[in-house]
């Protein structure tokens, strides 16, 4: 050891007195909500570098040092209390991967970036034990490092006591633990786990257990990211009640910073913030990040619109709270249904590895409770259960991508519904209650059950096609956009694409030449704004777009202003009118556009307006929103929106009540009540209803109690 460590005292002493009278007076007046005085590393540095170098190296000494230094000051100016001093903002060079933490870094201070997973109970602990000997009654204080065992005297003090000691013996005493004038700490166990975008590929989370004392208790939350600031130390790991030569690390946590502003893990410096506002200044930027979507993958005219709508999804529109508590969503739900081999998972892929805070998930390999949250076992020793959040929560503010997502079952499907809309997860398991928030995009994928689609032509209604990947109805409405993604042999576009995949795949790099040279093409474009693609064509790299995005998302909360509102809402009325009007008969009830249809084209509004770093969006964003949501509606081929909520068509529904009328007016102009099916026949077909469909309705109408069928072919209400 140093001599910074043997007069450790005199120097906290000096540097107490002298940096922190403020902060001591405030602790002697007790309007401190707790007995404790922040210290940053770079005071201690600016006061004493050698010291501030020490304190990394032997941190239980010289901070159980600081401590008792402290509680001296205290003492000495007429308060007994038991303050502590927390070190934080460690520097660059004491930072260290958690599963990197090994014998070298063992008992000297670090500073490790984590995700508090789960939390224990809070439970007290002796840390100052005061025990009283059975023979002379003598007392005597005994500190306990070792949270994991009570650390008990070998003998009573001859100056003070009797000199007796433990054992068997005439000279021999017991000594008996007084809890009440023991000092006492609060404990609580963290589970941390090192941040998702650190995990080495194909590498599981690496997880510790860490110790919180006094202060810090209670102050972190399930999911939260924070630097901690760490003593790694050893306990004896313990076989058949036997020690072994292994021992487990656990950490002492001394203080931790939270990372309160979503999207810190990914820095931004002065520099990249000149970029990226250089970069949003560009007349053709909507375009630019269009490309910079997937780029590997050819853009025909229809993915050309779906990765649009895929750059605004990443962006996404502000979430709002009203005055009377409710939130309104601001993410961009998107499906995109298709053949099998139109890229669809690797749009998936990309997104999810481009999202700040992405992640993915497939339908097959997925269930509920992986999408949600599990209730496990707790890990601290007690036995009851605890959370483990899964794919949604993990995502929160950030995107999911759900490929197979028709291969989700029936059951787990169903946690979709208030995951998307309301955005939070309500779990009820395992004796647990709790609400987690799922503040995030969710892009999915589905394919048909029968591997293709098979109603094609230009007029097909995407709703047509959504029935054949056997998802719920309802869960359409859950979308703001829908994309119908066909595999249609065009000889132009077969070239292009051909031409496109054929290139790629000749400029790409063997992974096992990167695995034996340690070159990795992507490491060029790591300090780079622009990249070209095998085409030619500039598109922005996958970090610097990384980053652009979380700078705008964590930066830029746009409102809309009258004239982006008026060019909406004048959007919304002519569409209203544009159907909606009954013909003669009564037989039209179409629904051309709903409310929910507005807020979709708010939230793009919004997410091109934070594209463009701009605070206030205006008409020309609500132009873009407006142009890519007549897009799909164009693509999807839907005339009637109640059809997303209901799956049920304006054909079917006013052939129900043609049918409905048609028996009701036979029945009343017939003495009996009653009426023939020829005449029901005869009476739907001047009307435009197929027999094939009137024998489906009045399957139906039976079935529910409505009709019945006194003899054959002939119909009357119930009554």
């Amino acid at each position: 050891m140093t001599m910074a460590t043997h007069d450790s005292a005199a120097r906290w002493k000096t540097f107490l007195s002298e940096a922190k009278e403020k902060e001591i007076t405030l602790l002697l007046s007790k309007q401190a909500s707790s007995p404790v005085i922040e210290v940053s590393f770079h005071e201690l540095t600016g006061f004493d570098p050698d010291f501030a170098e020490d304190i990394l190296r032997y941190p239980r000494t010289i901070l159980s040092s600081g401590h008792a230094t402290l509680s001296e000051i205290c003492r000495d100016r007429g308060e007994d209390l038991d303050p502590m001093i927390r070190v934080s903002d460690l520097p660059r060079d004491s930072r260290r991967p958690l599963r990197d933490i090994g014998a070298s870094d063992i008992d000297q201070l670090r500073s490790v970036e984590v995700i508090v997973t789960k939390i224990s109970d809070l439970k007290p602990r002796i840390h100052r034990a005061v025990f009283i000997c059975e023979a002379c009654g003598c007392t005597q204080e005994v500190d306990q490092g070792n949270e994991s065992e009570l650390m008990e005297p070998l003998r009573c003090p001859t100056d003070t006591g009797c000199g007796a000691t433990t054992g068997r013996g005439k000279d021999s005493t017991r000594f008996n633990l007084v809890v009440n004038i023991s000092r006492m700490i609060n404990n609580q166990w963290l589970e941390i786990q090192e941040l998702p975008e650190n995990v080495p590929s194909g590498a599981q989370p690496s997880r510790g257990m860490a110790l919180v004392e006094g202060d810090l208790v209670n102050k972190h939350l399930p999911g939260q990211r924070i630097t901690a600031n760490v003593i790694p130390v050893v306990r004896s790991e313990v076989k058949r009640n036997k020690k072994t030569p292994m021992f487990d690390i656990i950490y002492h946590l001394v203080s931790s910073e939270h990372e309160s502003v979503p999207f810190t893990e990914i820095k931004i410096s002065d520099e990249d913030r000149e970029l990226i506002t250089e970069v949003s200044n560009r007349e053709d930027l909507i375009t630019l990040m269009q490309r910079s979507i997937a780029p590997s993958i050819f853009a025909t005219r229809v993915m050309n619109h779906v990765k649009r709508s895929l750059a605004l999804q990443l962006f996404g529109g502000v979430r709002r709270s009203t005055s009377d508590k409710n939130h309104l969503r601001g993410d961009i739900h998107i499906l995109l249904m298709g053949d099998p081999g139109v890229a669809k998972s690797q749009l998936l892929t990309y997104m999810s590895n481009l999202s700040p805070r992405g992640k993915f998930a497939t339908g097959g390999g997925v269930s509920g409770a992986g999408l949600t949250a599990a209730a496990v076992r707790d890990a601290f020793g007690d036995g009851r259960f605890a959370l483990e959040a899964g794919v949604l929560p993990l995502s929160d503010r950030g995107l999911a991508a759900i490929d197979e997502f028709d291969k989700i079952s029936t059951e787990d499907r169903r946690v979709m519904h208030p995951a998307m809309e309301q955005q939070r997860i309500d779990v009820a398991k395992g004796g647990i209650t709790a609400t987690l928030p799922s503040r995030c995009a969710v892009l999915a994928a589905a394919n048909p059950e029968d591997g293709r689609f098979t109603k094609r032509g230009p007029n097909q209604s995407v709703m047509r096609m959504y029935k054949e990947t056997g998802l719920p109805d309802p869960l359409a409405s859950r979308f703001d956009i829908i994309w119908m993604l066909r595999d249609e042999v065009k000889a132009e576009d077969d070239s292009r694409i051909a031409r496109h995949i054929l290139d790629t795949r000749t400029s790409a790099v063997s992974e096992t030449t990167i695995e034996d040279t340690g070159f990795d093409p992507s490491d060029e474009d790591k300090d780079s704004v622009y990249s070209t693609g095998v085409d030619g064509s500039q598109h922005l790299t996958l970090v610097f777009l990384r980053k652009y995005v979380a700078y705008a998302k964590a930066n830029i909360h746009p409102d809309l202003d009258e004239e982006a509102k008026h060019a909406i809402h004048g959007y919304y009325i002519s569409e209203r009118q544009s159907f909606g009007k009954e013909d003669q008969e009564g037989g039209s009830d179409i629904v051309p556009i709903t409310a929910r249809a507005l807020e979709a084209l708010v939230r793009l509004t919004e997410a091109h307006a934070r594209m463009h770093l701009r605070k206030v969006a205006t008409k020309e964003d609500a132009a873009v929103a407006l142009a890519v949501f007549k897009h799909w509606r164009e693509e999807s081929g839907i005339e009637d929106d109640s059809e997303l909520y209901s799956g049920v068509s304006a054909k079917q529904r006013n052939s129900n009540q043609v049918v409905r009328q048609i028996v009701r007016d036979l029945c009343r102009g017939d003495g009996m009540g009653q009426a023939k099916l020829a005449d029901i026949y005869n009476g739907c077909m001047d009307r435009g209803v197929p027999s094939s469909a009137v024998d489906g309705i009045l399957q139906k109408m039976r079935i529910s109690g409505e009709l019945f069928s006194p003899r054959d072919e002939i119909y009357s209400f119930a009554r």
